[in-house]
């Protein structure tokens, strides 16, 4: 039996902080079905978020702790209160570029001091966990020193075939590209400086099942979710915008491989997305969703957002050499899951007031 067989025998201790959101519940419910002990940490801000609870204490035994990362105290006193944890995933965020141009002071409170108290804790702990950060493609800035060309239906990126690798300069466009970029950068020299296990994952765009999009965030699930309800969709810029998207799935899967190689990738950076195989439009998107609705959509056109991206694509090489991952499902089919779920959920979205 091989060394990582056997530590996927052993039950762990897993934090989830901002276990539940969209990310987090996925986490909890991944590792319930492992056996795993798993404590949630979570202020139950986001719409959903008390609801995604409800199902996950469905499903088993999880210790709950109602709490907020810009709370010290409250975080110090978690980690000590809890001394023998084996992972931490830190998920907690202000997800939004809109709501952090309205709101930088919130956005940085939440990001980057939510961030820097969990890194604070567990120093001030000795935790010996491993601490997995989900940061953002966003820390790259608005991409305009790379090579970007416009075809009829996307933006493509003239010389990096394979996508944007971790070698990109960083670039914090946006109040939100700043706290997640200081959360990020904090969270890597909390590695070379005290020597605590972190990994850092720049992740693209994010979708699956119980996420309760809306227009600001999580496009792929609210277009999904306005198809579904027969909501029109605002496309914001020309619809040419392409991001690589990854199924929920695929990034747990990711997750479980840095801790089977955290001996290795400790105070490393990996960009985490859907790659080349992957990318989407937001028009294709919108094809692909009439397609398996069999109707059209209705959707209208607006301004650019500020800070949005043209086309980013994660070159994943550096996560497949390190720890042997590479996603697994295709848009077509992640999508399609996606949007079976939503019309399965109807009253979810309705009860939390998505729509």
């Amino acid at each position: 039996m091989s060394r990582a067989t056997q530590r996927r025998m052993e039950i762990r201790r897993f934090l989830i902080i901002g276990g539940a959101g969209f990310i987090g519940s996925n986490v909890v419910a991944w590792h319930l079905q492992k056996g795993d002990e798993v404590i949630v940490f979570d202020n139950l801000s986001r719409p959903g978020a008390e609801r995604n609870l409800t199902w996950l204490r469905d499903l088993g035994n999880i210790t709950f702790v109602k709490g907020d990362v810009r709370d010290y105290g409250g975080v110090l006193r978690l980690f000590r209160d809890l001394p023998n944890i084996d992972v931490v995933l830190h998920l907690a965020a202000q997800v939004a570029v809109t709501t952090s141009i309205l709101d930088p002071r919130q956005d940085f409170e939440v990001n980057a001091l939510g961030t820097l108290n969990i890194l604070e804790a567990m120093r001030e702990t000795n935790s010996q966990a491993i601490l997995l950060y989900a940061s953002t493609n966003k820390v790259y800035g608005d991409l305009k020193s790379v090579g970007i060309q416009e075809v009829d239906s996307r933006y493509v990126l003239k010389d990096l075939p394979e996508g944007i690798s971790e070698n990109q300069p960083l670039d914090f466009y946006s109040p939100y590209g700043c706290s997640k970029g200081a959360a990020d950068q904090y969270v890597r020299d909390y590695a070379r400086i005290y020597s605590l296990k972190t990994v850092v994952f720049r992740q693209s765009c994010i979708y699956g099942q119980r996420q309760f999009g809306m227009e600001d965030q999580g496009w792929v699930a609210w277009f999904a979710i306005a198809a579904v309800f027969g909501k029109p969709i605002t496309i914001y810029g020309d619809g040419k915008q392409v991001r690589d998207v990854l199924f929920i799935d695929d990034l747990l899967e990711a997750f479980d491989r840095v801790v089977e190689h955290n001996e290795t990738v400790q105070g490393q950076v990996y960009n985490i997305g859907g790659g080349p195989q992957n990318s989407i439009s937001l028009l294709g998107l919108l094809g692909l969703l009439e397609d398996l609705l069999g109707r059209r959509i209705r959707h209208s056109f607006s301004d650019w957002r500020p800070g949005d991206q043209p086309v980013f694509i994660s070159d994943n090489s550096k996560a497949r050499r390190d720890f042997g991952w590479e996603p697994k499902v295709s848009v077509q089919d992640g999508v399609e899951r996606l949007l079976r779920w939503v019309e399965r959920n109807k009253e979810l979205f309705e009860e939390v007031g998505v729509i």
